[in-house]
């Protein structure tokens, strides 16, 4: 039901900035934890951060000090704030909405993803 459409990638030079965007519709955005993972080529996907319905945060050890998650449940949209760009950093970058409740995952949801290249 909900629709997650991710923004904002690009070509950023190394020590540069993106901020990325979830867009959400069609679903109660508010209901929903929010995550950043990231998949480099012929890496596995991992997680970057989490924020939770209460604005709680959890980061990487590889992006903390660097990325802030954050949401704006009025305008059903989560954003990742990424400074200090690394090229380690590069990846498809994707939204995920999930839920404590919801066990078997029936409305977890997941965006198409945001490419991010950091590179000189």
């Amino acid at each position: 039901q909900l629709q997650l459409v991710e923004s904002g990638g690009g070509l950023v030079q190394p020590g540069g900035s993106l901020m990325l965007s979830c867009a959400a519709s069609g679903g109660i955005f508010r209901i929903f934890d929010i995550s950043w993972y990231r998949q480099a080529p012929g890496k596995q996907r991992e997680l970057v951060a989490t924020i939770t319905t209460g604005g709680g945060t959890n980061y990487a050890d590889s992006v903390k000090g660097r990325f802030t998650i954050s949401r704006d449940d009025a305008e059903n949209t989560a954003y990742l704030q990424m400074n200090s760009l690394k090229p380690e950093d590069t990846a498809v970058y994707y939204c995920h909405s999930h839920n404590k409740w919801d066990r078997d995952g029936q409305w977890s949801r997941w965006g198409r993803g945001t490419q991010v290249t950091v590179s000189s």
